[in-house]
This record gives C-alpha cells, structure tokens and sequence, in this order.
C-alpha cells in the first residue's frame, strides 16, 4: 500500500514558483537589525541605529537595493 498523498503535496520543482508565491521580503515590517544584516554585516550599536535612521528616511526602500 502506498501513501500517494504524500507525493501530492510535494512542490513541483519542474514548474516555475507561481508569482503569488514569491516576494523580496519588503513586504512586511523591517527592522533596524534585519537592514544591518542585509547589508552583509553583524549588528552593532551604531550601525543599528543608522539602519533606523535610514528605515526612517527611505522606508522599505532601505532594504530594496540589498536584495535581488
């Protein structure tokens, strides 16, 4: 006996990701933190509270230029 469900439920990785699936990850709320990581460095005092003055200034658009 089988369990054919469990092969249903499976993502098809012969088809592309639907557009509704996909997404930046700007979407939701970014904080100051999650900006400094983006940027590919470790949080530290000072540069978490320039990622919150950018966060600020640009909105989600801080994080946009890091991601593809």
């Amino acid at each position: 006996m089988s369990d054919s469900s469990a092969s249903s439920s499976a993502p098809d990785d012969s088809q592309p990701t639907p557009d509704h699936l996909l997404h930046t990850g700007t979407e939701g709320p970014i904080d100051p933190e999650d900006l400094v990581r983006l940027s590919g460095r470790e949080p530290t005092p000072e540069l978490v509270e320039e990622a919150r003055r950018r966060l600020e200034e640009e909105g989600p658009a801080a994080a946009e230029r890091y991601l593809p």
